[in-house]
């Protein structure tokens, strides 16, 4: 009997019992799921760098990181838009990805 212990998503348990097994689940207190949430996150991305060479995979798993990212945003009860405006700002102040730099280290 395989032991999970994680965050699944609400259709799971439904999915299961139609294949023929029976799961055990319980509903996280706030503070739980909040927790898990962000491991959820942790999972998903990691799924995501697994998943970097095949392009359909890759798309799929930053749909779950897009879905995680979700729900983080309304259980923390975050605004969206001051988390596009700190976005925005940060970019600014401190660039994107888009030229690739990779930091081998720095000389004190």
């Amino acid at each position: 009997m395989p032991v999970y212990k994680k965050l699944i998503r609400d259709f799971i348990p439904e999915i299961i019992k139609n294949d023929g097994e029976m799961p055990k689940t319980r509903i996280l207190n706030q503070k739980e799921y909040k927790l898990e949430l962000l491991k959820k996150l942790v999972e998903e991305s990691q799924e995501a760098l697994e998943a970097r060479k095949n392009k359909k995979d890759l798309t799929k798993e930053i749909g779950d990181v897009m879905e995680v990212l979700k729900s983080i945003e309304k259980a923390y009860h975050l605004d969206k838009k001051a988390i596009l405006k700190l976005k925005k700002e940060r970019r600014k102040k401190r660039g994107g990805f888009d030229k690739k730099i990779f930091l081998e280290r720095t000389n004190k």
